[in-house]
C-alpha cells in the first residue's frame, strides 16, 4: 500500500511542479501536518523502501526534490516529524535537497551532512 502511494506521489509531484512554482509546493510541505500516532523505525523503513521501489518503477528519473517532498508527506501522515532539508555545495555549485528526522539524514549518503551547507528547512 505504501508502495502505491509513493508511485501516485511521484506522480502527483510531477503535476503540481508543472502548474505550480516552487514557493507554492515549497509552503504547502511547510504547511503539512504531522500526525498524532507513534512511530518506530520500522515505519521510517518501510516508507523508505516504498519510495525507493516507487522511483525504480516510475517511468521517468525523481530527483532528489521530488524523492524528498514524497518521503517527507509519507514519513508525516504516519507521525514522524520528517523535515526537508535544502542544501547546496560552493565549489563546484550543486544543490541537493533531502530528508532529515531529529537531524539526522535518511534514505541518503552518510556524508550528504557534511558535504552540503542547509539553506533551509521545511
Amino acid at each position: 500500500m505504501v508502495f502505491l502511494q509513493a508511485l501516485l506521489g511521484l506522480f502527483v509531484y510531477d503535476v503540481l511542479s508543472a502548474l505550480l512554482p516552487f514557493r507554492s509546493l515549497y509552503a504547502a510541505v511547510k504547511r503539512w501536518k504531522i500526525a498524532e500516532t507513534p512511530t518506530d523505525q520500522d515505519t521510517i523503513d518501510r516508507v523508505c523502501s516504498a519510495v525507493n521501489y516507487a522511483c525504480a518503477w516510475y517511468p521517468k528519473q525523481a530527483l532528489c526534490l521530488q524523492r524528498s517532498f514524497i518521503t517527507t508527506y509519507l514519513l508525516r501522515r504516519q507521525g514522524v516529524h520528517a523535515q526537508i532539508v535544502l542544501g547546496a555545495q560552493k565549489l563546484p555549485f550543486k544543490a541537493h535537497a533531502w530528508v532529515e528526522i531529529e537531524g539526522r539524514a535518511i534514505n541518503e549518503r552518510s556524508d550528504v551532512q557534511a558535504i552540503y551547507s542547509v539553506w533551509d528547512r521545511c
